[in-house]
């Protein structure tokens, strides 16, 4: 996480727990010529707008007077999502038998994406075991992203 990222953080992890959600991800980033501040939260049984509404609320003001980040922006609150990133060693645990699809920054095998049910995650190595039962190991440095997928 950046700056901005960790500083927001910080400042929405106790909103979003007094919504009943917890914090999932902040990103700040540049799109099309136009800079987003993303927070993603999560709740068991699932994010409803009216959750994603409740955070945006009370955290909007908290921004607005914290002044985090110098330049315009556009602020969105949204759910993790069924396909969310998996970024901390606390994800990985926590979704242990998932299926995931894991991207590398290079092709192995003729391919850059590999799917399969997450069985471990070791200082950033990723193992998952595909349909047909074979297991593999990414190093950290060859994983791209790690994503929950649909079956």
């Amino acid at each position: 996480m950046n700056k901005v990222e960790e500083t927001v953080a910080a400042m929405a992890k106790p909103v979003a727990e007094a919504q009943g959600c917890e914090l999932w991800d902040v990103e700040y980033v540049r799109e099309a010529g136009q800079w987003f501040l993303r927070v993603y939260i999560d709740k068991e049984g699932g994010v409803s707008i009216d959750d994603c509404e409740a955070v945006s609320r009370a955290l909007d003001p908290l921004l607005d007077e914290a002044d985090p980040i110098e330049t315009s922006y556009n602020f969105e609150v949204s759910s993790a999502g069924l396909q969310r990133e998996l970024k901390r060693p606390s994800d990985f645990q926590r979704f242990l038998g998932s299926f995931v699809a894991v991207k590398l920054y290079r092709a192995e095998d003729g391919a850059k994406e590999f799917t399969g049910y997450l069985r471990g995650y070791e200082d950033g190595a990723v193992t998952v075991e595909t349909k047909g039962g074979e297991q593999r190991t990414f190093e950290k440095d060859r994983v791209a992203s790690v994503h929950l997928r649909l079956e």
